[in-house]
């Protein structure tokens, strides 16, 4: 069964790209080479370490490496916000890689990407099935009952990954083994995968504790397993995956209002368990928000956390785990010579105004929502006790927009902006690349679940309530309340409050508008131009990105389901998503 020899493949890739890469775990590296023993079962340590695998599956967090080498491009990770429109890259080298090829949807690259994803998946699904299978050996009834709930949560949760990225998989809850027998498994229906992860989830609730001690801190809880199980109602009920000819890419008929009632009952059913709370912001000035606003992004598991790619406090990138962020975000007056992380114009308009205020292009940053000055620096914002230097003055490049070094490909932002989300004022940043950031990468958080029952309430006709829970979130950074509501604003208070963060990709997914929105010939990259003349103010001027082609953001009909490997879909005799061919 072709499905496990991915699998067996991905085990060696695993150990391949954790050595290559320095992947973000939990904890330390399971020991792969011993998982299979049966003494794993009974002992304690070598059973969390075995868990482990499960946590570091999930993702590398901001430890985003991106080979120059295209043949490698099955073992990068990629941040997904770099396929949007609200984030972009600066450094050339990184366009002539993988990423590159994927972002120009070459067909052989991103069918790489695809299998690479579905071995590394079903891989830790086999991990799951072993262990359940195993499960009554486990002595110590305590970690027993957390390993259950730790299960049912992951095996749910890389089922979630792989329909929102193939649509309907293969739903295994057994080990298989292709030696001892062969077989076949069909692609599961939308209404099967549903019913499945669903049903996962409210296992996992069951086991899984409320909260986790310190030494526990990081691992998934009753509330991580809640926010899944309405997460897949929330996706099951968008109207692209309604009254499909295939029911492995939607349903048959149109379930939209039933799934949207599941999901506003199961969100009700996560706030009600009182687990999380937004981290209210105390200050009242401009920059007082500012700080306070990003320092959320800075604070391991609080209280507004649900789920978080964990990174080491150590300050050791080679061997503890942690990332880059910091140096691969910054300006070249910090010695940042990757630029991988400048936000677009795009995006910065996405910002709306404050004090009853009208957007002045010749004044952009002037009243601007308070989440802009936390999330983007600017041409005049002050940044580790520097001023930002990101014009031109009589054409001569300032010091954010000159090179750092004499490295040749050393970049700077080619959108006008840099990051302010997410990074750290506090950590060095010199020449010594081994040092280490380390923020977590969180994957969800309570402000997510508010905006998701929004517009669940929203589509359901109960705009009171949608409107009650965006000035929630509004009302955290000092922003005025809305009166009225409509989709459109909560979808942009959406990206405003996730920029930068995957869920915003994931949204073009389920609205339907990926096909326009991550092209860059209907929207292309926008990229904002400060001048200064001798004698007069600053003049701002708008353009495309021209450093490279349009045509380097590309995204077709048939990229929204993933192709599943070849040899899979001979071996299982099923169907393969539309429009691909073999390659």
């Amino acid at each position: 069964m072709k499905i496990f020899t991915h699998i067996y493949k991905g085990i060696a890739i695993a150990v391949i790209a954790a050595s290559m890469t320095s992947c973000n775990n939990l904890f330390d590296d399971a020991p792969l080479n011993t998982l299979s023993e049966e003494t794993t079962w009974d002992n304690t340590l070598m059973l969390d370490e075995y868990v482990n695998t499960w946590y570091r599956g999930m993702g590398c967090g901001f430890d985003t490496y991106v080979f120059t080498m295209s043949q490698f491009s099955t073992l990068s990770r990629y941040y997904l916000p770099w396929f949007g429109d609200q984030i972009s890259v600066g450094k050339s080298d990184w366009f002539n890689s993988g990423y590159g090829d994927i972002l120009k949807d070459n067909l052989s690259a991103v069918q790489s990407w695809a299998k690479g994803i579905w071995t590394d998946d079903y891989t830790q699904i086999q991990y799951i099935n072993t262990f359940l299978e195993n499960s009554d050996k486990v002595k110590d009834e305590k970690q027993k009952q957390r390993v259950l709930g730790e299960a049912y949560f992951f095996r749910a949760y890389y089922y979630y990954m792989l329909w929102r990225r193939f649509g309907g998989v293969l739903l295994i809850d057994h080990v298989i083994d292709p030696l001892q027998k062969v077989e076949l498994t069909p692609r599961a229906s939308y209404e099967q995968m549903v019913a499945f992860i669903v049903a996962d989830a409210e296992k996992a609730i069951g086991y899984l504790p409320e909260k986790n001690d310190a030494t526990n801190a990081g691992r998934v809880t009753k509330g991580t397993a809640a926010m899944l199980k309405a997460k897949t109602y929330f996706w099951a009920a968008s109207e692209v995956y309604q009254n499909k000819e295939k029911d492995y890419l939607g349903f048959t008929d149109n379930k939209s209002e039933e799934m949207l009632k599941k999901a506003k009952a199961a969100y009700e059913d996560l706030f009600n368990m009182k687990l999380y709370s937004l981290i209210q912001i105390k200050s009242t000035t401009e920059d007082g928000i500012k700080q306070e606003y990003r320092n959320i992004f800075l604070t391991k598991n609080s209280e507004e956390s649900m789920l978080e790619i964990q990174h080491t406090d150590d300050g050791d990138y080679d061997n503890k785990y942690g990332h880059r962020l910091d140096r691969e975000a910054a300006a070249p007056s910090f010695t940042g010579t990757t630029a991988a992380y400048t936000p677009t114009h795009n995006h910065a308009l996405e910002y709306g105004m404050r004090d009853g205020e009208t957007y002045d292009p010749q004044h952009p940053f002037d009243n601007r929502d308070y989440r802009f000055y936390a999330n983007i620096l600017y041409d005049g914002c002050t940044f580790r006790g520097h001023t930002m230097d990101i014009h031109y003055t009589d054409n001569k490049a300032g010091e954010d927009l000159t090179a750092y070094g004499t490295s040749t490909s050393a970049a700077v932002t080619r959108t006008g902006y840099y990051l302010g989300k997410f990074v750290d004022e506090t950590q060095t940043i010199d020449d010594n690349d081994t040092y280490a950031s380390k923020q977590n990468f969180i994957i969800w958080r309570y402000a997510e679940a508010i905006l998701d029952y929004a517009e669940v309430a929203y589509r359901l006709g109960f705009t009171d309530i949608a409107l009650e829970q965006i000035n929630l979130i509004r009302s955290r950074v000092h922003m005025n309340e809305y009166n009225s509501i409509t989709l459109d604003k909560i979808l942009n208070e959406r990206r405003v409050e996730m920029a930068f963060e995957e869920t915003v990709y994931w949204d073009h997914f389920r609205l339907g508008n990926a096909v326009e929105k991550l092209s860059g010939e209907t929207n292309p990259l926008k990229t904002l131009r400060v001048d200064y003349k001798k004698g007069n103010g600053p003049t701002y001027s708008i353009s495309n990105m021209n450093k490279f082609p349009k045509r380097v953001r590309v995204f077709s009909e048939k990229d929204y389901y993933f192709p599943i490997p070849w040899d899979e879909v001979k071996a299982q005799d099923i169907e393969q998503n539309p429009y691909w061919d073999e390659v």
